[in-house]
């Protein structure tokens, strides 16, 4: 087979197209079809394997039989019978060879990604950051969650709506903390994360557990709904649905709501969506529009993340404003993630971050490219650390060490020339990521970390990218 000369080339420019597959169609169907490729043709090299070892073992079992002699010819034998789908897979992988010379794929070897980083100091670790543009907003929502007015039923439903990036839930967090410095009595109050996971047993338990502080043991929703209710009964609650998606359906939230009905008049429940007719189908009253930041807005928050508090805005910085909040595009996310990824740089750097060919990612990706280029700059080490996060589900809150030694379990900590513990390299790796804003402190705890869905999703891609490397390197290893 030639196979291996060919894989070898193709290998050689994979890391050229992983980054040339954000701004071309063309690349990323090219790398389409090697994935393909390279699970028919890991097919084909596990056929050959499993039957050379059955013919093995059969042959062992036979008695004064030669094994070389009887092997030889059932090799052919075997080669013969697949040489159609092996004929189909060599012309596949020329095929793919010849596009990636007409795609302009080379080879560039280890990037500037590799550079060694510092790990940045304490201050770099953000918590309590305050929210920046949303007081008009904030005053709407308390205004709506005061009110009480005339209803069919005893509770009334507050959605907020916006796109993905807008910070909908960091908003919501701080909407809890308001309610608790106003005239507006709410209790209990529970925050329940939903997202698009939607388990209508897995929620209700969880409301009921947020406010007993105690384990449910039951498994039978009507169980589970009679306590809950029980609960409930005669109290003014505030319910935060937050990251509530279209996999609730009408029927669902029919049932999920059938305990709240025992509450007291003037309860509220709080949701948050990206989608209008989420809030609809939850039959909200009231529905507010969170809209992106105005530029001046925008800029405040990109400076809390990239500038210390005792630093002076220098004249360079001034200079690159306006690219800056235009690469924000108001989304809060956007200047955030973009503030740590240049805070962690020299200002002779910034340009060349803010003229990257990744900001011009076709639309068509959910996937901000403010996140790609924050990917795009982690040192190697660090990009298959937080890839390994693809494992997380949405809205999953974990803890420092727990994945620290998850990636010490996988060997993804790489060790450095000094002296060093393995548990203080996951720690400096757990800071630079958290310090670039791909991390994110809970609501729940300040022990505990969390991602943004988009962040989620750009690990997701990213960790794709690694397995069809992996696959790539296993073959050559077969071949």
């Amino acid at each position: 087979m030639e196979w291996r000369k060919i894989l070898y080339a193709i290998a050689e420019v994979l890391n050229d197209a992983e980054e040339k597959q954000l701004i071309s169609e063309a690349v990323k169907l090219w790398l389409d079809d090697l994935k393909n490729l390279a699970y028919d043709v890991e097919d084909i090299l596990d056929k050959i394997s499993t039957e050379m070892l059955r013919r093995k073992l059969k042959e062992k079992q036979r008695a004064g039989i030669s094994k070389v002699r009887s092997l030889i010819p059932k090799v052919k034998l075997l080669q013969f019978s697949m040489n159609s789908e092996i004929k189909e897979i060599t012309q596949r992988l020329q095929e793919i060879s010849k596009q990636k010379d007409e795609l302009g794929l080379i080879y560039i070897g280890t990037t500037t990604t590799n550079k060694a980083w510092r790990r940045p100091p304490s201050s770099s670790v953000l918590s309590g950051v305050p929210v920046v543009g949303r007081d008009d907003d904030k005053a709407k929502i308390i205004e709506l969650l005061s009110r009480d007015e005339p209803a069919t039923v005893n509770y009334d439903v507050v959605a907020i709506v916006g796109m993905p990036g807008v910070r909908k839930t960091t908003f919501a967090q701080v909407l809890v903390k308001e309610t608790n410095d106003t005239m507006i009595q709410f209790n209990p109050k529970v925050w329940i994360s939903v997202s698009d996971d939607f388990n209508l047993v897995r929620v209700t338990k969880t409301i009921l557990e947020s406010i007993t502080s105690q384990p449910c043991h039951f498994e039978e929703l009507n169980n589970v709904q009679e306590s809950l209710s029980k609960v409930l009964e005669s109290k003014k609650f505030l319910l935060i649905l937050d990251d509530v998606w279209s996999t609730c359906d009408y029927d669902m939230w029919m049932k999920l709501q059938s305990p709240f009905r025992a509450g007291a008049r003037g309860s509220k429940i709080l949701v948050t969506t990206r989608e209008a007719k989420v809030a609809r189908t939850m039959g909200a009253t009231k529905v507010h529009n969170l809209q992106c930041l105005s530029n001046d807005d925008c800029w405040k928050v990109f400076e809390q993340h990239a500038f210390d508090n005792n630093n002076a805005l220098q004249p360079n910085f001034v200079l690159l404003r306006d690219k800056i909040v235009a690469r924000c595009g108001g989304l809060p996310l956007a200047a955030r993630t973009l503030g740590g990824l240049l805070r962690c740089k020299e200002i002779v750097e910034w340009g060349e971050v803010l003229n990257n060919k990744l900001w011009s990612t076709s639309n068509k990706s959910e996937i901000l490219p403010v996140l790609k280029l924050s990917h795009h700059y982690l040192p190697s080490n660090l990009k298959r650390c937080f890839a390994y996060c693809s494992i997380l589900p949405n809205d999953y809150d974990f803890a420092e060490k727990q994945l620290i030694l998850l990636w010490m379990a996988e060997g993804l900590l790489q060790l450095p020339e000094e002296r060093k513990e393995m548990e203080d390299i996951g720690g400096d790796n757990f800071a630079e990521l958290l310090s670039r804003s791909l991390f994110q402190r809970s609501s729940k705890a300040n022990s505990l970390y969390i991602m943004h869905d988009l962040v989620g999703d750009l690990a997701r891609w990213l960790q794709e990218s690694y397995v069809l490397d992996s696959r790539i390197n296993q073959m050559l290893s077969n071949n």
